[in-house]
């Protein structure tokens, strides 16, 4: 009894003493934060290379609005969509697979890949060798194949008779890849080439040149530069290293080591029971890990609520916008007027009104539609048009139409007859006309509404005497 006594104060005083290196700095909707969590943040988020880098207390109200909208997508029960689980495994995983593949496991995967290439090579080992090729169809007329073995020989008796191979290769080669390397081939191995090439390749030693022959790609003769064996392993490790990385060996190695260890527990543990005691384990030992997929895991919830709540919800609400629009309309004034409406140019001089007749009536996001059934509905386009909200030097014939402006118009070719169509505005009359600087806004206003609701409906303690030792208490 008294063991146990010991054994159970031992145990308070050391969750005792963890509190107390990390306490919590403060509570919402119960859910304690402690120290370290904010700090991992907080430094994270005010890196040197941050341009607009906020002070601790600054920082409070950002973390806080952030933890907010976590809660509410918890709440929500976003964590339990089959859609959410999928994604943050998929990130969670990458950083624990890694720890199922050590340096010995890559080792043998790249000594496996060279034996493997070792046996295949076997004893006729490697060449370098130098070709000269004239390309003959197998379905090629007698005609053609006369005449290419004629021209094959010919140029096989001037070899003989002293001419340099790799400059005869240069100018009767018609192997594209090597004519402009003198016929040169890299080093290859068995199985690399056609049978008819590789057998003849074989049968040559260094300096020996083949006589005219056959293959499934016309005429070759062959040059053999260099037979060897391959490299030793240590020689050639890097570059294997280098093959097997780029073939994504690890996550093969992760893969084979995860079904062994499912296997061995004899259906006691699935796959994916076991990265999820690796990834308790591991998170345990790395604090900034833990944070890491933390903070993976609230991002992902940020977004799905935030998104719900208003990204989304702000770009649907055309009508939500255009009241934000007339509410603050003072807000969004001009430098100078712009031009609403179209810079067009057509084929026929009758048609200059007819465009102008087509669009009467027609509301400004319609324009385009209606143009196109009307003048450009078949093969034969009689029109070419800009539409836009056009500010001076943003269209020359806008310039020089609307604003009166001394510039040159470059004439369309085939389209000789410009005009403009539509109206100057000196002030936005639609939220349309600033479509993007509202939606901003009314972003910005959903947001701030949507978080003091947050702040009314969950409880926010902040510890600060705990916040004062932010980054302090070491």
């Amino acid at each position: 009894m008294k063991a146990k006594a010991l054994l159970a104060s031992m145990l308070l005083c050391a969750v005792m003493a963890q509190a107390q290196d990390d306490p919590t700095i403060m509570t919402i909707n119960g859910q304690k934060v402690s120290r370290s969590e904010f700090e991992y943040s907080y430094n994270k988020n005010n890196t040197d290379g941050v341009i607009d880098k906020k002070s601790v207390d600054e920082y409070v109200d950002l973390f806080v609005n952030y933890k907010l909208k976590v809660q509410a997508a918890l709440d929500a029960r976003m964590d339990t969509l089959p859609s959410f689980k999928k994604e943050f495994r998929g990130y969670r995983d990458q950083q624990i697979r890694p720890s199922f593949v050590t340096d010995d496991d890559v080792e043998a995967e790249a000594k496996l890949v060279y034996e493997n290439t070792k046996k295949q090579i076997g004893d006729k080992g490697l060449f370098t060798a130098s070709h000269i090729l004239l390309r003959l169809g197998q379905k090629a007329p007698q005609s053609e194949q006369d005449a290419a073995k004629q021209r094959i020989d010919s140029i096989y008796n001037a070899l003989l008779g002293g001419a340099d191979f790799a400059d005869m290769a240069r100018k009767v080669s018609q192997d594209p890849g090597t004519a402009s390397k003198g016929g040169q081939l890299p080093q290859l191995g068995p199985g690399q080439l056609v049978k008819e090439f590789e057998d003849v390749a074989y049968s040559l030693q260094p300096g020996e040149m083949s006589k005219p022959f056959l293959s499934p790609f016309g005429y070759h003769i062959v040059k053999m530069i260099e037979r060897s064996q391959l490299p030793s392993y240590d020689s050639l490790r890097t570059d294997i290293m280098r093959f097997i990385e780029a073939r994504g060996v690890r996550d093969h190695i992760a893969n084979k080591k995860l079904k062994e260890m499912a296997d061995q527990s004899q259906g006691k543990l699935t796959e994916e029971q076991i990265m999820d005691q690796r990834a308790e384990e591991m998170q345990a030992k790395d604090p900034d890990l833990k944070y890491l997929v933390k903070e993976y895991y609230d991002g992902l919830l940020l977004f799905e609520i935030s998104n719900a709540n208003v990204w989304d919800k702000a770009a649907k609400d055309l009508k939500g916008q255009e009241k934000y629009f007339k509410k603050n309309k003072k807000k969004y004034k001009w430098d100078t007027p712009r031009f609403k409406g179209i810079a067009y140019h057509t084929r026929e001089a009758k048609d200059v009104e007819a465009v102008k007749k087509s669009l009467k009536g027609v509301s400004f996001d319609k324009w385009a539609e209606t143009l196109r059934k009307t003048f450009n509905n078949d093969s034969i386009l009689r029109i070419r048009v800009e539409k836009g909200l056009f500010k001076q030097g943003d269209n020359k014939l806008v310039d020089k139409q609307v604003f009166k402006q001394n510039v040159e118009v470059k004439p369309t070719p085939d389209y000789p007859n410009d005009a403009t169509y539509g109206e100057v505005l000196k002030a936005p009359k639609s939220y349309e006309d600033v479509k993007e600087a509202v939606l901003a806004d009314y972003l910005d206003e959903l947001e701030k509404e949507w978080v003091a609701q947050l702040r009314k409906k969950y409880k926010v303690e902040i510890d600060r005497s705990v916040l004062s030792t932010v980054n302090k208490h070491n």
